[in-house]
């Protein structure tokens, strides 16, 4: 079970997430939210924006000799932004939150792969509140990589889950906190491949309470 934890942004913290067992860092890169990345302005139209985060992340990837993998967060974004946001963070994976289209997905995954980011993987959310949005899943199965379930508040009916029957693997998330935990372990179906953790484990917005997350990674794994 993959182990991404989404809605990152302040460095320290990242290193502090890394050493709980985390498998991927989620940044955000939707403007507006509150836990928004944002780059720092070059002021100038030859030299690009940088990322923010950036002389941290390139310092070893945060000082990690483990192997983790960088996911950015965007929704209906300008593919131009996400590529300059995947070369300025070194991102892994592209979530898309919004109402993207498969040929804007095809179009960005041939602009990044291979020239800019061989590899790129590309991972689509779909928000779930009841189960004829499972079947939202097969407009994008021959585009994307990964699929977030995102259970949304008030649906605890993991059921719906059964009426997955696609091929591509999916992450779970929603609110997941410490109370799902047995749940978790008891979960089962071919193509789960992980979950998303976020505001459940905060003390503010972006910055994660590690003790409570190290001490839930530990009693799930």
């Amino acid at each position: 079970m993959i182990i991404k934890v989404c809605g990152m942004r302040e460095a320290r913290n990242i290193h502090d997430v890394l050493e709980t067992g985390a498998d991927w860092i989620g940044l955000d890169f939707r403007p507006g939210s509150e836990r928004y990345v944002s780059q720092i302005p070059s002021y100038s139209g030859i030299i690009p924006d940088s990322g923010s985060l950036s002389p941290f992340l390139s310092n070893g990837r945060c000082g990690q000799t483990k192997k983790y993998l960088l996911c950015g967060v965007f929704a209906d974004d300008m593919p131009q932004n996400i590529v300059m946001r995947v070369v300025n963070y070194g991102l892994d994976i592209v979530q898309l939150d919004g109402v993207e289209s498969t040929v804007m997905i095809d179009n960005l995954r041939r602009t990044l792969d291979p020239d800019i980011h061989a590899g790129i993987r590309i991972m689509k959310r779909i928000a779930v509140t009841c189960r004829e949005d499972m079947e939202l899943y097969k407009d994008f199965a021959d585009s994307v990589d990964y699929f977030l379930f995102d259970l949304q508040a008030g649906m605890d009916d993991w059921t719906l889950l059964e009426a997955y029957r696609g091929d591509v693997p999916f992450f779970l998330g929603g609110v997941i906190g410490t109370e799902k935990t047995d749940r978790l372990k008891s979960f089962s179906h071919p193509r789960f491949y992980g979950i998303d953790l976020n505001e459940e484990f905060e003390t503010a917005p972006a910055f994660k309470d590690t003790t409570r997350l190290k001490a839930f990674l530990d009693k799930l794994r």
